[in-house]
C-alpha cells in the first residue's frame, strides 16, 4: 500500500478540526513546532493562523511566515508528499484568494486548487456547484443567509464558480472553473484528475460524506502518482481526506477527562443568532451562574477594563466557589463602527479582556467551553499559552474537545471544548455542559 501523503491544514480559526480526533493542533508555527506536526503519527495536523480575525494585508503575511517555515520543516522531515488545506469558516467567509495565492506562491507549484465548502454537521452541502445551507429542514442558497451579508467577508453569489470569479475580481472567470458535480464524484473523478494542471480552480459538490469519501480516495490516489493539490475547504473533505478510526471515548463519556471533580467555566464571545439562542438555554440551565460584559463599556479604550475585569473575577469566583459553573458572555447587541479597521480593532480589544478573564480563572476548575472561533483560537494560544495541543475529538457533531499539556503551569490536563459559533441546536452548550458535569456531585 502506498504510503499516504501528510495532510497539513492552515486553519483561519480552531474549530476546522472539528470532524477529526487524535491528532495535533500547533499554536505556533516555528519550523521546530512545525516538525512535530509532521513527525506525529496522526495522519493529519493543524495550523492555528486565526487570519480570519485579521486585516487582508496581515492575513496575507501570517500565511507567508507559515509557508516559509513550513517549507523549512518538510526539507527537514523529508516529507515527499502532503496535501495542503486552506480550512475556513465554512459559509465563504473569509480571506479566499488571498490565502491560497499565498500558499501556492510559497509551495506551489500545485495542480489544481479545490472549493470544498461542504460542512454535513453544520447543515451544509453543494448541488450543482451551489452551496446551501439547511434551515428548518430545506436548503436555503447561502448568499440569501446572513453570512453573505458579514461585514468584513461579504459575498453575493452561491453558486460557486461565481463565487470564485467574484473574490478573485474576474482573475478567475466562472467559466474557466472545473465544476465537479455529484454525478461525477459518484461515478469516479480519478481520470480528470490526472489530467489538471496549473493551479487549475476546481468547486466540488457534496451532499453526503459517501461524497466527500468517494472523492477523497481519488484525490489520494492522484496523490500518490504524483499530483499537487491544495484545497480551500471546510472540514466535512479533512474526515474523508484523514480515514480515522472512531474516536476513543464516545461523546456522552466525555466526562472521564474531567480529573478536578470540580466544575468547570464557560467562555461565550460570538454574538451570531444561534449562539444568543443557546446561551438563553444555558443560562436557564441548573448549576450555571450567568455574568455578562457589557462591551460597550470598552468603548472608553482602557479607562474601563481593569474595573471590569475585576468585577467580573470576583463573580466567577464567587460561582465556583458555591459550586456552579459560571458563565461569562458578551453583550448582545451588535456595536456599528465606522470601517472594517476599527471593528477589527475593538474584537481585539474585547477578546484581550475575555483572555485575561480566562487567566483569572480558578487553577482547579474541571472544565472550559470556548464559544466561538475567533474566542477559542485565543483561549488556546493567549489565554492558556498553548504551543500545541492534543485533540481527543467531538462532544457533540462539530463540536471538538481537546487537552492541555500535564506539565500546564496553570491548568494541567485540563479539557477545552472548542465550540463554533453556528453549530448546533438550541440546547446545544447546555448538553456539552451537562456532558462534562454529569459526574459531579
Amino acid at each position: 500500500m502506498t504510503a499516504k501523503p501528510k495532510i497539513i491544514v492552515l486553519d483561519d480559526d480552531p474549530t476546522g478540526s472539528q470532524t477529526v480526533h487524535g491528532c495535533l493542533l500547533l499554536m505556533q508555527w516555528d519550523v521546530e513546532t512545525l516538525r512535530l506536526g509532521l513527525k506525529d503519527d496522526s495522519p493529519i495536523f493543524f495550523v492555528l493562523t486565526n487570519t480570519r480575525a485579521l486585516t487582508p494585508e496581515k492575513a496575507a503575511s501570517i500565511t507567508k511566515e507559515v509557508c516559509h517555515n513550513l517549507k523549512l520543516a518538510i526539507e527537514a522531515e523529508e516529507v515527499k508528499d502532503f496535501l495542503v488545506v486552506s480550512r475556513s469558516d465554512s459559509t465563504l467567509r473569509g480571506h479566499y484568494p488571498i490565502e491560497t495565492d499565498v500558499i501556492a506562491e510559497e509551495i506551489g507549484p500545485f495542480d489544481a486548487h479545490f472549493l470544498i465548502p461542504a460542512f454535513f454537521e453544520g447543515g451544509r452541502i453543494t448541488r450543482d456547484s451551489i452551496h446551501y445551507l439547511m434551515m428548518q429542514g430545506a436548503p436555503v442558497a447561502v448568499h440569501e443567509t446572513e453570512f453573505a451579508r458579514d461585514s468584513v467577508f461579504g459575498y453575493n453569489h452561491s453558486y460557486l464558480p461565481k463565487y470564485v470569479e467574484e473574490k478573485t475580481q474576474a482573475r478567475i472567470t466562472a467559466d474557466s472553473v472545473e465544476r465537479f458535480l455529484l454525478d461525477d464524484i459518484r461515478s469516479g473523478c480519478l481520470e480528470r484528475l490526472m489530467k489538471l494542471t496549473g493551479n487549475q480552480c476546481g468547486v466540488v459538490d457534496g451532499e453526503t460524506q459517501a461524497d466527500l469519501d468517494k472523492f477523497a480516495e481519488d484525490v489520494l490516489t492522484a496523490a500518490s502518482q504524483g499530483k499537487r493539490f491544495l484545497f480551500r475547504s471546510a472540514a466535512s473533505i479533512l474526515t474523508a481526506l484523514a480515514a480515522l478510526p472512531p474516536q476513543e471515548v464516545s461523546p456522552e463519556n466525555m466526562a472521564e477527562y474531567v480529573i478536578t471533580g470540580k466544575p468547570g467555566a464557560i467562555i461565550v464571545g460570538s454574538h451570531v443568532k444561534k449562539t444568543t439562542q443557546q446561551l438563553e438555554v444555558l443560562l436557564e440551565t441548573k448549576g450555571i451562574v450567568g455574568i455578562e460584559v457589557d462591551v460597550a463599556q470598552l468603548l472608553d479604550k482602557e479607562n474601563q477594563s481593569a474595573t471590569l475585569l475585576t468585577d467580573i473575577l470576583k463573580n466567577v469566583r464567587e460561582a465556583h466557589n458555591s459550586g456552579n459553573t459560571p458563565v461569562v458572555y458578551t453583550s448582545r447587541q451588535e456595536l456599528t463602527f465606522e470601517d472594517i479597521d476599527t471593528r477589527l480593532e475593538f474584537g481585539a480589544r474585547v477578546s484581550n479582556l475575555l483572555m485575561d478573564i480566562v487567566r483569572g480563572l480558578p487553577s482547579d476548575i474541571g472544565f472550559l467551553i470556548s464559544k466561538g472561533g475567533i474566542t477559542s483560537n485565543d483561549v488556546l494560544s493567549n489565554g492558556l499559552a498553548l504551543k500545541t495541543a492534543r485533540l481527543l475529538g467531538q462532544i457533540l457533531n462539530g463540536v471538538s474537545m481537546v487537552r492541555t499539556p500535564e506539565n500546564h503551569p496553570q491548568f494541567p490536563n485540563l479539557p477545552v471544548v472548542l465550540f463554533p459559533g453556528n453549530v448546533g441546536d438550541t440546547d446545544a452548550i447546555a448538553t456539552v455542559y451537562q456532558r462534562l458535569s454529569k459526574n459531579l456531585k
